[in-house]
Protein backbone atom coordinates (compact mmCIF):
# COMPACT_ATOMS: atom_id res chain seq x y z
CA UNK A 1 0.00 0.00 0.00
CA UNK A 2 3.13 2.60 0.64
CA UNK A 3 5.13 1.72 -1.85
CA UNK A 4 4.16 4.45 -4.21
CA UNK A 5 4.23 6.96 -1.89
CA UNK A 6 7.95 6.05 0.13
CA UNK A 7 8.92 5.68 -3.58
CA UNK A 8 8.01 9.06 -5.18
CA UNK A 9 9.21 11.04 -1.40
CA UNK A 10 12.47 9.06 -1.88
CA UNK A 11 12.63 10.94 -5.14
CA UNK A 12 13.91 14.55 -3.88
CA UNK A 13 12.11 16.83 -6.92
CA UNK A 14 12.50 20.76 -6.27
CA UNK A 15 10.80 22.74 -8.69
CA UNK A 16 13.21 22.83 -11.82
CA UNK A 17 14.63 19.44 -10.58
CA UNK A 18 11.88 16.82 -11.55
CA UNK A 19 12.97 14.48 -14.36
CA UNK A 20 14.38 11.64 -11.82
CA UNK A 21 10.61 11.19 -9.83
CA UNK A 22 8.75 11.75 -13.12
CA UNK A 23 10.83 8.72 -14.46
CA UNK A 24 10.18 6.65 -11.87
CA UNK A 25 6.80 7.57 -10.96
CA UNK A 26 5.88 6.63 -14.91
CA UNK A 27 7.56 3.38 -14.00
CA UNK A 28 5.40 3.06 -10.97
CA UNK A 29 2.49 3.79 -12.76
CA UNK A 30 3.32 0.87 -15.64
CA UNK A 31 4.12 -1.77 -12.95
CA UNK A 32 0.51 -0.83 -10.94
CA UNK A 33 -1.04 -1.80 -14.69
CA UNK A 34 -2.28 1.49 -16.14
CA UNK A 35 -2.75 1.54 -19.88
CA UNK A 36 -0.31 4.13 -20.72
CA UNK A 37 2.50 5.94 -18.81
CA UNK A 38 4.52 8.78 -20.25
CA UNK A 39 5.91 12.07 -20.28
CA UNK A 40 4.23 14.61 -21.51
CA UNK A 41 5.26 17.69 -23.75
CA UNK A 42 5.70 19.81 -20.27
CA UNK A 43 7.57 16.90 -18.77
CA UNK A 44 4.45 15.68 -16.84
CA UNK A 45 4.36 12.48 -15.66
CA UNK A 46 0.95 11.05 -17.36
CA UNK A 47 -0.87 7.55 -16.39
CA UNK A 48 -4.04 6.46 -17.82
CA UNK A 49 -6.54 3.91 -17.08
CA UNK A 50 -9.04 2.81 -19.45
CA UNK A 51 -9.83 4.20 -22.65
CA UNK A 52 -13.64 5.33 -22.92
CA UNK A 53 -15.30 9.05 -24.08
CA UNK A 54 -16.05 10.06 -20.43
CA UNK A 55 -12.93 11.36 -18.67
CA UNK A 56 -12.19 12.51 -14.96
CA UNK A 57 -8.53 13.86 -14.69
CA UNK A 58 -6.73 13.21 -11.03
CA UNK A 59 -4.05 16.51 -11.08
CA UNK A 60 -1.30 16.51 -8.62
CA UNK A 61 2.06 18.27 -8.65
CA UNK A 62 4.95 16.52 -8.86
CA UNK A 63 7.58 19.14 -7.45
CA UNK A 64 8.35 20.11 -4.13
CA UNK A 65 10.07 23.51 -2.13
CA UNK A 66 13.64 23.19 -2.04
CA UNK A 67 15.52 21.70 1.02
CA UNK A 68 15.73 18.05 1.54
CA UNK A 69 14.85 15.85 4.45
CA UNK A 70 16.18 12.18 5.06
CA UNK A 71 13.64 10.11 4.06
CA UNK A 72 12.61 7.62 6.56
CA UNK A 73 9.87 5.82 8.49
CA UNK A 74 9.58 5.79 12.28
CA UNK A 75 6.17 4.84 14.06
CA UNK A 76 4.32 4.82 10.78
CA UNK A 77 5.01 8.24 10.39
CA UNK A 78 6.91 8.84 6.76
CA UNK A 79 9.27 11.57 7.26
CA UNK A 80 10.74 13.73 3.45
CA UNK A 81 10.14 16.69 1.89
CA UNK A 82 6.84 16.29 -0.58
CA UNK A 83 5.56 14.17 1.86
CA UNK A 84 2.85 16.37 2.63
CA UNK A 85 2.89 19.04 -0.40
CA UNK A 86 1.70 17.00 -2.93
CA UNK A 87 3.08 13.93 -3.03
CA UNK A 88 0.97 12.28 -0.50
CA UNK A 89 -1.90 13.52 -2.50
CA UNK A 90 -0.28 12.16 -5.70
CA UNK A 91 0.73 8.87 -4.51
CA UNK A 92 -2.67 8.52 -3.43
CA UNK A 93 -4.16 9.62 -6.65
CA UNK A 94 -1.91 6.82 -8.51
CA UNK A 95 -2.96 4.27 -5.90
CA UNK A 96 -6.94 5.05 -5.94
CA UNK A 97 -6.88 5.17 -9.89
CA UNK A 98 -5.06 1.72 -10.05
CA UNK A 99 -7.51 -0.21 -7.43
CA UNK A 100 -10.53 1.42 -9.02
CA UNK A 101 -9.82 1.03 -12.75
CA UNK A 102 -12.10 2.93 -15.22
CA UNK A 103 -15.25 1.17 -16.41
CA UNK A 104 -16.46 1.12 -19.71
CA UNK A 105 -17.20 4.30 -21.56
CA UNK A 106 -14.31 6.19 -18.97
CA UNK A 107 -10.96 7.35 -18.87
CA UNK A 108 -8.87 8.10 -15.14
CA UNK A 109 -5.92 10.08 -16.05
CA UNK A 110 -3.22 10.83 -13.31
CA UNK A 111 -1.22 13.58 -13.97
CA UNK A 112 2.16 14.23 -11.66
CA UNK A 113 2.48 17.96 -12.99
CA UNK A 114 6.03 20.14 -12.85
CA UNK A 115 6.44 23.45 -11.55
CA UNK A 116 3.23 24.07 -9.38
CA UNK A 117 5.94 25.91 -6.94
CA UNK A 118 7.36 27.88 -9.34
CA UNK A 119 4.90 29.03 -12.23
CA UNK A 120 2.52 25.82 -12.69
CA UNK A 121 3.82 25.01 -16.51
CA UNK A 122 2.76 21.85 -15.84
CA UNK A 123 -1.02 22.63 -15.07
CA UNK A 124 -1.34 25.55 -17.87
CA UNK A 125 -0.09 22.47 -20.74
CA UNK A 126 -2.12 19.90 -19.21
CA UNK A 127 -5.29 22.64 -18.99
CA UNK A 128 -5.29 22.96 -22.58
CA UNK A 129 -4.69 19.00 -23.38
CA UNK A 130 -7.59 17.39 -21.24
CA UNK A 131 -11.57 18.31 -21.51
CA UNK A 132 -12.85 16.18 -18.06
CA UNK A 133 -16.11 15.79 -16.79
CA UNK A 134 -14.81 15.50 -13.60
CA UNK A 135 -11.56 16.85 -11.77
CA UNK A 136 -9.70 16.02 -8.47
CA UNK A 137 -6.62 18.39 -8.30
CA UNK A 138 -3.95 16.92 -4.79
CA UNK A 139 -3.12 19.24 -2.29
CA UNK A 140 -3.06 18.26 1.61
CA UNK A 141 -6.19 19.06 3.52
CA UNK A 142 -6.58 15.98 5.61
CA UNK A 143 -8.02 12.25 4.24
CA UNK A 144 -11.84 13.72 6.15
CA UNK A 145 -12.01 17.13 4.36
CA UNK A 146 -12.55 18.35 0.77
CA UNK A 147 -11.29 21.94 -0.40
CA UNK A 148 -13.82 23.66 -2.39
CA UNK A 149 -12.04 26.94 -2.48
CA UNK A 150 -8.46 28.73 -3.14
CA UNK A 151 -7.57 32.22 -3.24
CA UNK A 152 -5.98 34.33 -6.35
CA UNK A 153 -2.55 35.98 -5.97
CA UNK A 154 -0.78 38.73 -7.41
CA UNK A 155 2.73 40.42 -7.20
CA UNK A 156 3.64 44.42 -7.91
CA UNK A 157 6.87 46.19 -7.74
CA UNK A 158 6.48 49.69 -6.59
CA UNK A 159 9.06 52.66 -6.53
CA UNK A 160 9.34 55.91 -4.79
CA UNK A 161 11.72 58.36 -6.34
CA UNK A 162 12.98 61.68 -4.82
CA UNK A 163 15.71 64.30 -5.66
CA UNK A 164 18.71 64.72 -3.69
CA UNK A 165 18.50 67.35 -0.83
CA UNK A 166 20.03 67.66 2.50
CA UNK A 167 18.39 65.73 5.39
CA UNK A 168 18.75 69.01 7.24
CA UNK A 169 16.12 70.15 4.81
CA UNK A 170 13.31 68.01 6.45
CA UNK A 171 11.63 66.64 3.03
CA UNK A 172 10.76 63.34 2.55
CA UNK A 173 12.90 60.60 1.88
CA UNK A 174 12.47 58.12 -0.95
CA UNK A 175 12.34 55.09 1.44
CA UNK A 176 9.86 57.42 4.22
CA UNK A 177 7.69 57.62 1.05
CA UNK A 178 7.73 54.24 0.63
CA UNK A 179 7.29 53.13 3.55
CA UNK A 180 4.27 55.52 3.65
CA UNK A 181 2.70 53.22 0.62
CA UNK A 182 2.77 50.16 2.37
CA UNK A 183 1.29 51.95 5.10
CA UNK A 184 -1.57 52.65 2.78
CA UNK A 185 -2.14 49.39 1.29
CA UNK A 186 -2.15 48.11 5.08
CA UNK A 187 -4.70 50.40 5.86
CA UNK A 188 -6.83 49.60 2.25
CA UNK A 189 -6.78 45.79 3.82
CA UNK A 190 -7.62 46.62 6.93
CA UNK A 191 -10.51 48.35 5.82
CA UNK A 192 -11.88 45.63 3.09
CA UNK A 193 -11.17 43.24 5.93
CA UNK A 194 -13.12 44.51 8.29
CA UNK A 195 -16.74 43.65 6.73
CA UNK A 196 -14.92 40.42 5.80
CA UNK A 197 -14.62 38.67 8.90
CA UNK A 198 -14.02 34.97 6.93
CA UNK A 199 -9.98 34.58 5.91
CA UNK A 200 -10.90 33.58 2.82
CA UNK A 201 -12.98 36.52 1.81
CA UNK A 202 -10.11 39.16 2.77
CA UNK A 203 -7.29 40.93 1.54
CA UNK A 204 -3.84 39.48 2.33
CA UNK A 205 -1.33 42.16 1.59
CA UNK A 206 2.57 40.92 2.25
CA UNK A 207 5.67 43.08 2.07
CA UNK A 208 8.42 40.36 0.85
CA UNK A 209 11.40 42.71 -0.27
CA UNK A 210 12.31 45.95 0.01
CA UNK A 211 15.61 47.70 -1.54
CA UNK A 212 16.50 50.83 -1.71
CA UNK A 213 19.64 53.44 -3.37
CA UNK A 214 20.89 56.37 -4.82
CA UNK A 215 22.79 58.45 -7.48
CA UNK A 216 24.12 61.57 -7.43
CA UNK A 217 21.40 63.56 -7.81
CA UNK A 218 18.18 61.03 -6.77
CA UNK A 219 17.03 58.73 -4.55
CA UNK A 220 14.51 55.82 -4.80
CA UNK A 221 13.12 52.99 -3.02
CA UNK A 222 11.34 49.75 -4.48
CA UNK A 223 9.24 47.71 -2.20
CA UNK A 224 7.77 44.17 -3.89
CA UNK A 225 4.40 43.35 -2.59
CA UNK A 226 2.53 40.37 -2.96
CA UNK A 227 -1.42 39.67 -2.09
CA UNK A 228 -3.48 36.81 -1.61
CA UNK A 229 -7.29 37.95 -3.20
CA UNK A 230 -10.20 36.86 -2.41
CA UNK A 231 -12.81 36.05 -5.06
CA UNK A 232 -15.14 38.91 -4.89
CA UNK A 233 -11.39 41.21 -5.75
CA UNK A 234 -10.03 39.81 -8.91
CA UNK A 235 -5.74 40.69 -10.05
CA UNK A 236 -7.32 43.52 -12.09
CA UNK A 237 -9.83 45.31 -9.74
CA UNK A 238 -6.61 44.48 -7.06
CA UNK A 239 -4.15 45.94 -9.61
CA UNK A 240 -6.80 49.10 -9.87
CA UNK A 241 -7.16 49.87 -6.25
CA UNK A 242 -3.66 49.58 -5.55
CA UNK A 243 -2.48 52.03 -8.05
CA UNK A 244 -5.50 54.22 -6.50
CA UNK A 245 -3.79 53.19 -2.60
CA UNK A 246 0.05 54.70 -4.12
CA UNK A 247 -1.52 57.81 -4.71
CA UNK A 248 0.43 58.09 -8.27
CA UNK A 249 3.59 55.96 -7.13
CA UNK A 250 5.51 53.47 -9.92
CA UNK A 251 3.44 50.45 -9.59
CA UNK A 252 4.92 47.22 -11.98
CA UNK A 253 2.42 44.49 -12.10
CA UNK A 254 4.93 41.35 -11.93
CA UNK A 255 4.54 37.69 -13.23
CA UNK A 256 1.19 35.82 -13.74
CA UNK A 257 -1.45 36.86 -11.47
CA UNK A 258 -4.39 34.51 -10.49
CA UNK A 259 -7.59 34.78 -10.12
CA UNK A 260 -9.29 32.94 -6.85
CA UNK A 261 -11.29 30.17 -7.25
CA UNK A 262 -14.61 28.41 -5.66
CA UNK A 263 -16.42 25.04 -6.84
CA UNK A 264 -19.18 24.09 -6.67
CA UNK A 265 -20.67 22.03 -3.77
CA UNK A 266 -23.66 20.18 -5.05
CA UNK A 267 -22.04 17.65 -7.39
CA UNK A 268 -22.12 14.40 -7.99
CA UNK A 269 -18.59 14.28 -7.84
CA UNK A 270 -18.70 15.91 -4.16
CA UNK A 271 -21.23 13.81 -2.94
CA UNK A 272 -19.43 10.66 -4.53
CA UNK A 273 -16.31 12.17 -2.24
CA UNK A 274 -18.15 12.49 0.96
CA UNK A 275 -19.83 9.22 0.88
CA UNK A 276 -16.36 7.56 0.47
CA UNK A 277 -15.22 9.46 3.55
CA UNK A 278 -18.20 8.59 5.62
CA UNK A 279 -17.67 4.56 3.90
CA UNK A 280 -14.06 5.13 5.62
CA UNK A 281 -15.85 5.78 9.34
CA UNK A 282 -15.21 9.42 8.70
CA UNK A 283 -17.09 12.78 9.60
CA UNK A 284 -16.36 14.89 6.38
CA UNK A 285 -15.99 18.55 6.23
CA UNK A 286 -15.49 21.39 4.05
CA UNK A 287 -12.30 23.75 4.01
CA UNK A 288 -11.35 26.68 1.66
CA UNK A 289 -7.66 27.75 1.65
CA UNK A 290 -6.06 31.13 1.81
CA UNK A 291 -3.53 29.41 -0.44
CA UNK A 292 -3.14 29.32 -4.23
CA UNK A 293 -3.35 25.85 -6.05
CA UNK A 294 -3.00 24.79 -9.57
CA UNK A 295 -7.11 24.22 -9.07
CA UNK A 296 -7.26 28.04 -10.15
CA UNK A 297 -5.26 27.69 -13.22
CA UNK A 298 -7.34 24.24 -14.84
CA UNK A 299 -10.67 24.91 -13.36
CA UNK A 300 -11.50 27.71 -15.10
CA UNK A 301 -10.56 26.42 -18.54
CA UNK A 302 -12.73 22.92 -17.99
CA UNK A 303 -15.29 24.25 -16.97
CA UNK A 304 -16.67 20.96 -14.65
CA UNK A 305 -17.20 19.72 -11.38
CA UNK A 306 -14.10 19.60 -9.46
CA UNK A 307 -12.61 19.26 -5.95
CA UNK A 308 -9.69 19.34 -4.05
CA UNK A 309 -8.26 16.40 -2.04
CA UNK A 310 -5.10 14.93 -0.45
CA UNK A 311 -3.87 13.51 3.13
CA UNK A 312 -1.75 15.02 5.21
CA UNK A 313 -1.84 18.10 7.58
CA UNK A 314 -1.12 21.50 5.18
CA UNK A 315 0.62 23.39 8.86
CA UNK A 316 3.62 21.11 7.54
CA UNK A 317 3.79 22.51 4.29
CA UNK A 318 7.19 24.09 2.91
CA UNK A 319 8.28 23.07 7.06
CA UNK A 320 11.66 21.17 8.02
CA UNK A 321 9.31 18.68 9.63
CA UNK A 322 7.59 17.38 6.78
CA UNK A 323 5.98 13.91 7.00
CA UNK A 324 2.77 12.01 6.96
CA UNK A 325 0.90 9.38 8.62
CA UNK A 326 0.86 6.32 6.48
CA UNK A 327 -2.33 5.29 8.04
CA UNK A 328 -3.96 8.11 6.96
CA UNK A 329 -2.40 8.15 3.69
CA UNK A 330 -4.24 4.31 3.46
CA UNK A 331 -7.29 6.16 4.44
CA UNK A 332 -7.47 8.47 1.79
CA UNK A 333 -6.09 6.14 -0.83
CA UNK A 334 -9.60 4.14 0.47
CA UNK A 335 -11.86 6.86 0.25
CA UNK A 336 -10.71 7.98 -3.24
CA UNK A 337 -11.06 4.60 -4.66
CA UNK A 338 -14.71 4.30 -3.58
CA UNK A 339 -15.30 7.94 -4.67
CA UNK A 340 -14.04 7.22 -7.80
CA UNK A 341 -16.21 3.54 -8.44
CA UNK A 342 -19.18 5.77 -6.99
CA UNK A 343 -18.76 8.54 -10.03
CA UNK A 344 -18.20 6.31 -13.06
CA UNK A 345 -20.75 3.90 -11.59
CA UNK A 346 -23.38 6.59 -11.42
CA UNK A 347 -22.80 8.71 -14.47
CA UNK A 348 -22.58 5.21 -16.87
Amino acid sequence: MNETLVGLVSQYSPSGQEAAAVRWLVERMKALGYDQAFIDGAGNAVGVMGSGARQVVLLGHIDTVPGEIPVRVAEGVLHGRGAVDAKGALACFVDAAAGAGAPEGWQVVVIGAVGEERDSRGAYYAAERYRPEYAIIGEPNRWERVALGYKGTAWAQITTRRGQAHTAGGGKTACEAALEVWGAIRAFADAYNAGNPRVFDQVQPTLNHWDAGEGDFEQWARLKVGVRLPPALPPAAWYDRLEQVAGGVQVERLGQSITAWTCDKNTRLVRALLAGIRGAGGSPAFVYKTGTADLNIVAPVWGCPALVYGPGDSALDHTPDEKIDLGEYGQAVQVLASALGKLMQAGR
